[in-house]
């Protein structure tokens, strides 16, 4: 059969473009996530920016992506191929560049507002800060000769405490529970109000429309900062209510089955035992790491601690919270704890 330069022509163009598809599929640059690792973090460590590459990566991996869109061990992913015009090296740098050296947040009052960024080692983190308790709620209730002391107002100052620590290291944090009066306070008997706001919303009296507010703040907002940061981590700051006698470390919850919210809470006890040893060499630490069925934890996105940081009617516990030096310190451990736990996940 006589065949035309034109068809066998043909043939040869198709054959090439089909051999050359196959080349461009299996060059395809793939890879397995490490444990406990999310997409951005999966993206920042080959080279892309996960605001930048997120969405073609979702598409790239839709049917191989967990329920939640989480990354799976073992499985392999594609990696999207760089973009072309400017390099992510170069927009890396010039980010670099432009990074803010001073953040202002004058929900810390008008001396603390201006926070200086003093190290990035929490660059690409982000933190959903939450104070317990608030509004018409008090929580629990100590007392210190005339001084009637509230668990909300003792927790938010020290969850502002540790907002602005973590700004400090270059970390971006939301601060979920809100008093637009009160900022970081050095005093040792704290003024209770019922001013406190859900970011700018009224806080419900009934407790499960109250936690519910909360959880769903954090996981909006979580739903969108989870394209953007690599670790994103949730803390529920309170202090326990038990008897007069009854004196206590701090100790910590994760969810039930959460593995990541289990190596956080424990890291955050173990950097509190290594400050303890430190500071109070002969005291010891009894702070303990469990899982509970808490309604913020079973009902946050985002991988979640809760720390409850003493019995507020013992009175050795008392100066744990009274002494502002010591509220400092405690938000400054949990910080340190932060770090150690996000350097796990790298």
């Amino acid at each position: 059969m006589a065949y035309r330069i034109s068809d066998i022509f043909t043939r040869l163009l198709l054959s090439f473009f089909l051999i050359f598809a196959a080349t461009l599929v299996n060059a395809q640059q793939k890879a397995t996530p490490k444990s406990g690792e999310g997409i951005a973090a999966f993206l920042l460590r080959h080279n892309r920016s996960p605001k930048k590459y997120m969405d073609d990566f979702l598409e790239l991996n839709k049917s191989r992506l967990g329920r939640k869109q989480e990354l799976r061990l073992g499985v392999s992913y594609i990696i999207p191929p760089v973009k072309s015009g400017k390099s992510d090296s170069k927009s890396a740098s010039v980010s670099k560049n432009n990074r803010k050296k001073t953040v202002y947040e004058p929900l810390f009052g008008k001396s603390n507002a201006t926070v200086k960024i003093r190290s990035r080692r929490l660059e690409g983190a982000c933190f959903y800060v939450v104070s317990g308790h608030g509004g018409p709620d008090p929580g629990a209730i100590g007392k210190s000769g005339k001084h009637e002391l509230h668990e909300d107002e003792y927790a938010y100052d020290i969850a502002l405490r540790l907002a602005r620590d973590l700004m400090e290291e270059g970390a971006d944090v939301h601060i979920i529970i809100q008093d637009a009066k009160d900022g970081i306070r050095n005093g040792s008997y704290l003024s209770n109000s019922k001013r406190e706001t859900c970011m700018g919303d009224a806080i419900p009296l009934n407790q499960v429309a109250r936690l519910k507010q909360r959880c769903d703040k954090i996981n909006s907002l979580y739903s969108s900062d989870r394209k953007r940061y690599s670790y994103c981590r949730a803390i529920f700051i309170h202090v326990d209510s038990r008897g007069k006698g009854k004196q206590m470390d701090v100790f910590f919850y994760n969810a039930q089955g959460s593995t990541l919210g289990k190596r956080l809470a424990t890291t955050m006890k173990n950097t509190f035992e290594a400050k303890y040893d430190k500071h109070q060499p002969n005291r010891g630490f009894s702070g303990t790491v469990s899982e509970r069925g808490l309604y913020v934890l079973g009902h946050t996105t985002p991988v979640s601690v809760f720390v409850e940081l003493g019995n507020i009617q013992n009175q050795s516990d008392l100066r744990r919270l009274i002494l502002s030096s010591n509220r400092e310190a405690l938000a400054k451990w949990l910080k340190d704890g932060f770090i150690a736990d996000y350097n796990k996940s790298k």
